[in-house]
């Protein structure tokens, strides 16, 4: 099985904890990881670029000039795409749908892939459940700064803790979440992920049917 090593709040080891195999022994498959990743990113996305078509524009009602007669080519609108100040044809539109559909199983197995290889590479700890004497930042600061983490952190709790996020919210490189809201994406990007002891369990119990 696993282990993991487990700090108490001044930095000292205590121990190892045992994990579970098949939430940190899963096998890492590059490609499963990146189908999720992109599927994160696109369903993120949203279009901002919106341009109007030729129907949308304002004026054009008129004719610009008879049918035969000018010598000048045949137009019906001066809204036409063809026109400067006309409709804009195959423009980007606001209502593209980026989104790409992953199934929940994938997702739960890619997390647990990165989560594995964290473990392996030894960029994952266990913290004891801190006990803080004053809710303020500096308090937090010491706790990480106290731990052998790389520069930026993912910590993982069990659950929400709005005074622990006070706290933690003005460090730039510590990011709080819970053991519900932990993504992929996140888990990517940070090199070290540090766990509260609690969150180990619940996230066991939650994605050991994997």
């Amino acid at each position: 099985m696993p282990k993991v090593s487990v700090y108490n709040q001044e930095g000292k080891e205590t121990g190892t904890l045992e994990l579970s195999s098949r939430c940190f022994g899963v096998e890492v498959k590059s490609e499963l990881v990146h189908e999720v990743i992109v599927a994160h990113q696109a369903n993120a996305r949203t279009a901002h670029a919106n341009t109007k078509t030729k129907g949308e524009v304002r004026g054009g009602g008129k004719k610009p000039w008879k049918q035969k007669g000018t010598g000048r080519a045949r137009h019906g609108s001066s809204r036409s795409p063809l026109w400067i100040g006309g409709g804009i044809t195959h423009g980007p539109r606001a209502e593209k749908n980026f989104s790409l559909k992953v199934n929940r199983k994938v997702k739960r197995k890619a997390l647990c892939m990165i989560l594995s290889d964290k473990v392996v590479n030894r960029r994952m700890i266990v913290l004891e459940k801190p006990n803080f004497k004053d809710t303020k930042t500096k308090e937090a600061a010491t706790l990480f700064a106290n731990l052998p983490l790389y520069r930026e952190t993912l910590f993982v709790i069990p659950e929400s803790n709005p005074m622990l996020l006070r706290m933690v919210k003005n460090i730039p490189t510590v990011k709080l979440v819970t053991v519900n809201t932990l993504n992929v994406f996140d888990a990517m990007r940070y090199p070290t992920i540090l766990f509260e002891k609690d969150a180990v369990a619940r996230f066991e119990k939650t994605y050991g049917t994997v």
